[in-house]
């Protein structure tokens, strides 16, 4: 009886410690997993966060909104917006001077420039086409002072590139002539096409900021 009551505690004790490794095994075993699934999850939302403000570059966060919810944007007519154009003076005679580095170097200068100008003053931009910058006051959003808005923006573009060209003329370069163009009336803004999304607008008030520019 006294070999069978110690052997029964020595396999009562072989097994508490049996079933104390599994269960330390298992709890090592779904911490890992947890941190797996953390760092999985984490890779996941700042791919997320990534893709959000690459659509956020290319879209007003209305429109972006409105495009991931129903999967399309209708088209918005506005009466009152303030359209700005901007192009460089010469800027073909510009251009055959340039390397294709230098010249691309040099309108991203002056473009980020434009960006953080018109961010301040809370204008869209709408796109770039060669040397023409685009944007726009009043849309998607209203606003009641967009053409003072405008206004201060485009001066303040003036400001910067005769900022700009003082240091090129130190440097015995070419200056860079700026023309703006602004104008106020209604347009119809909205996405088009299914690849590669642009938000553009269109009508009379656009042709007329482009005759302003020129």
């Amino acid at each position: 009886r006294q070999r069978i009551q110690k052997s029964l505690s020595t396999m009562g004790a072989g097994g508490s410690s049996l079933l104390f490794v599994l269960i330390l095994f298992s709890y090592f075993k779904q911490r890992k997993n947890n941190r797996l699934l953390s760092e999985k999850n984490s890779q996941i939302q700042a791919e997320q966060d990534r893709s959000e403000g690459l659509l956020l570059n290319i879209l007003p966060a209305k429109v972006a909104d409105e495009l991931k919810q129903y999967g399309t944007a209708q088209a918005h007519k506005y009466d009152d917006v303030s359209v700005l154009f901007t192009d460089f003076k010469n800027f073909t005679q510009i251009a055959e001077q340039l390397t294709a580095e230098e010249l691309v170097a040099e309108l991203d200068y002056c473009f980020k420039a434009f960006d953080s100008i018109i961010d301040k003053y809370g204008l869209e931009k709408i796109k770039t086409i060669g040397d023409a910058y685009m944007c726009a006051g009043g849309i998607p959003l209203k606003s009641t002072s967009h053409p003072y808005d405008a206004v201060r923006a485009g001066l303040e573009m003036q400001e910067f590139m005769n900022r700009t060209n003082e240091k090129r003329r130190e440097k015995g370069l070419q200056e860079w002539g700026l023309r703006v163009g602004i104008h106020t009336g209604p347009v119809v803004a909205g996405v088009v096409g299914k690849k590669k999304f642009a938000y553009d607008i269109w009508g009379s008030s656009v042709n007329i900021a482009s005759r302003m520019e020129s």
